[in-house]
């Protein structure tokens, strides 16, 4: 190849996680400038690439698609459904539905994903900004909900 030729290279995102390998799902910079405290947001590259590893098992939140830069938990604003199973962590962002009211709903007649949906297709949702994973936690919230209804 002619040194000097154009070159046709672009930057390479690997989409998997540089700590567990899982695969990363991609996420909005509005995500990480929303979530991450003030020293780590500091430190993000504007025209990069960002994921957020939902594996349970492993203490990255969030990466870059260059493997340069990764955060944890410890970054964050709020603590990650994902990483944290305390009762008081929220599954649903926007409204507060944590873990703990989730289950408190579960032994009444209240339909919280329900009440959620209704507040999403009225347009008061934020999931971008509130969620650590950057999009709707209907998905989160019903598999919470499953889960409750087989034990």
């Amino acid at each position: 190849m002619d040194c000097c030729a154009p070159s046709n290279y672009t930057e390479e995102v690997r989409t998997n996680c540089p700590s567990c390998k899982n695969k990363g799902k991609n996420v909005q910079l509005i995500t990480l400038k929303s979530l991450l405290k003030a020293s780590a947001l500091e430190t993000i590259v504007p025209d990069t690439s960002y994921f957020f590893c939902p594996n349970s098992s492993c203490s990255t939140v969030y990466f870059s698609g260059d493997h340069l830069q990764s955060f944890t938990e410890d970054n964050m604003k709020v603590p990650v459904y994902q990483k944290n199973l305390g009762m008081d962590v929220p599954v649903c962002y926007c409204f507060n539905w944590t873990r703990e009211r989730l289950l408190q709903a579960a032994t009444t007649d209240q339909q919280p994903a329900d009440r959620i949906k209704a507040h999403v297709q009225a347009g008061r949702c934020g999931c971008e900004v509130n969620n650590p994973q950057g999009v709707c936690c209907l998905g989160n919230v019903n598999a919470f909900v499953r889960g409750l209804n087989e034990v």
